[in-house]
């Protein structure tokens, strides 16, 4: 399985990555070794995220969200949170 997730950042930015490891992922940006973004942001918290069964599809849906604006991603958040 492969995750698409967006992490809310210290200063209330949003990073979106993918990973095969939810829990693994986060704890690496929390711990700094993460993206390069989240190392002067954290902590940060997961907010969303979408299962794929391909990197491909995981890869290319990541690219998507990275091209939203950020009110569209905030609209992604709050529908993710409403379930």
């Amino acid at each position: 399985m492969y995750f698409v997730y967006m992490v809310r950042c210290k200063d209330n930015s949003l990073y979106t990555g993918w990973t095969t490891n939810l829990k693994r992922r986060v704890s690496e940006h929390n711990k700094g070794i993460g993206a390069k973004y989240t190392r002067a942001k954290k902590p940060v918290k997961l907010v969303f995220f979408e299962e794929y069964d391909t990197k491909s599809k995981a890869a290319k849906r990541e690219y998507a969200i990275k091209q939203l604006y950020k009110y569209q991603k905030e609209k992604l958040v709050s529908n993710f949170s409403k379930k």
